[in-house]
């Protein structure tokens, strides 16, 4: 079967394709992308042609930004270009050149879906790109979400050369009498995938002639072994997982039980921006002592006794809120307080950790509503010495979690209220007590 007979067939399985789909093509220039197009167009989809110019090669560049400009005038499509300063971008991201390239040729293919400018995305990654994309993440160890590969859908991306070898688009290329421009960076093995391509691969075809063949058809048995895997998990995730708000809560003795714990907890923090390698160091966390923890970008996974937490990190601008004046409602990332003035002859003073009742006359404003920190100390209700609140903690005995979640409100460097626990005996009501200010936890906001 010819390859415009089979990309037909393939192309049509697609969900996001159909002939009354406006396609946007990405488009560079060299032969894949090209024969893309060609193939698009002789199956009757209507398309436009988006080409990224990273500005990285001087006069190529423009090159090739012209080049691809005169394809959409070949076809009479709409041609999308848009010039990066790319190294600038990797420089602030702190990413490399091809990392950098890739997030934003992909951010501004999804502002133009969004814009209305094609219905999805359409890529010429062919099945070679698979397979080196499958090798590369064999070695970073990925599991087996990287030995499926790129998938032919993900999202609005469509990927419809998946199945055809390179050397058939070649073929095709000239079988049509279709012209391209070279990219001369991709002679330069400077660029791990260009190794892989140039070097690696040749090497093992001589041990093993027919390796890219095979390892072509296991993608697809990755794939499903990967949904299968991934079904699994999720139905282990949904019996280990207790939600806490925020937080994610995992019973260390539970996780080791289960079948591959390893495979159960690559699964967990992955979405949580923990590389393959937080594996071994959360196995290693589950045995160390209480306290102990690992960061990612934006969480963090705590041992408390025999729990695994997860987190997001803390933004330090959450971690305070001033009150300059009487106010009925004080939001903050963990709750809500509601404020109230009442006659102290009105109050029935009852146990409740939720409210403070304080003596308003030894209230001066502002108020700073913050977490708690290393050194506070306060006097709790019916004492007359000072005690640490880590001290208090203790004999409250809250866990690490509970301890990171309580606020204090504090005037003029004196705690007034451990929110939700004690009040300082400094400001409790007396007899002499004329109006009371009435603090409590929203209920239906808790911090717990």
């Amino acid at each position: 079967m010819d390859l415009l007979r089979r990309f037909q067939d393939y192309i049509r399985s697609f969900s996001l394709t159909g002939q009354k789909d406006h396609l946007l093509i990405a488009v560079s220039g060299g032969i894949d992308s090209v024969v893309l197009c060609e193939l698009i167009f002789q199956s009757g989809y209507k398309f436009s042609i988006a080409h990224c110019n990273f500005q990285l090669r001087g006069n190529e560049s423009e090159r090739d930004q012209e080049f691809v400009q005169s394809v959409s005038k070949k076809y009479s499509v709409p041609f999308l270009v848009k010039k990066f300063d790319t190294e600038n971008s990797a420089k602030e991201k702190k990413v490399s050149i091809q990392v950098a390239a890739r997030e934003l040729r992909y951010a501004w293919f999804h502002e133009l879906i969004q814009q209305g400018k094609g219905h999805c995305i359409v890529t010429a990654h062919h099945l070679d790109d698979n397979i080196e994309t499958v090798l590369m993440n064999f070695f970073k160890g990925t599991g087996l979400a990287g030995l499926r590969g790129m998938l032919p859908e993900s999202g609005k991306i469509i990927r419809p050369l998946l199945f055809a070898r390179k050397e058939e688009l070649l073929e095709f290329a000239k079988q049509e009498h279709l012209q391209w421009v070279e990219d001369s960076s991709n002679a330069s093995n400077k660029y791990s995938r260009n190794y892989l391509r140039h070097e690696l691969i040749p090497i093992i075809e001589k041990i093993f002639p027919s390796a890219i063949d095979n390892l072509g058809d296991n993608i697809g048995r990755f794939r499903e072994l990967e949904k299968f895997q991934v079904d699994a998990v999720q139905l282990q995730l949904k019996k280990l997982i207790e939600k806490k708000g925020e937080e994610l809560h995992i019973p260390i003795l539970k996780l080791k039980k289960m079948t591959s714990p390893k495979t159960i907890l690559h699964a967990l923090i992955t979405p949580f921006g923990f590389g393959p390698a937080a594996v071994e160091e959360t196995v290693h966390l589950m045995e160390s002592e209480t306290g102990k923890y690992l960061l990612s970008d934006t969480h963090r996974i705590l041992k408390n006794r025999n729990w695994l937490i997860i987190s997001p990190l803390e933004v330090q601008a959450q971690q305070q809120v001033v009150v300059d004046d009487w106010e009925e409602k004080i939001s903050f990332k963990d709750g809500q307080l509601l404020l109230k003035r009442k006659p102290a002859d009105s109050i029935e003073v009852v146990n409740n950790n939720g409210k403070a009742l304080l003596d308003e006359e030894k209230i001066k404003f502002p108020l700073i509503l913050r977490k708690w920190k290393p050194g506070d100390y306060f006097y709790p209700l019916g004492m007359k010495k000072k005690k640490k609140l880590a001290r208090f903690f203790i004999d409250q005995k809250l866990s690490l979690s509970d301890k990171e979640k309580t606020w204090v409100i504090e005037m003029n460097r004196k705690i007034v209220w451990v929110v939700g626990m004690r009040i300082d005996d400094r400001f409790k009501i007396t007899a002499s007590t004329k109006n009371v200010m009435e603090i409590s936890l929203d209920q239906n906001r808790s911090m717990k």
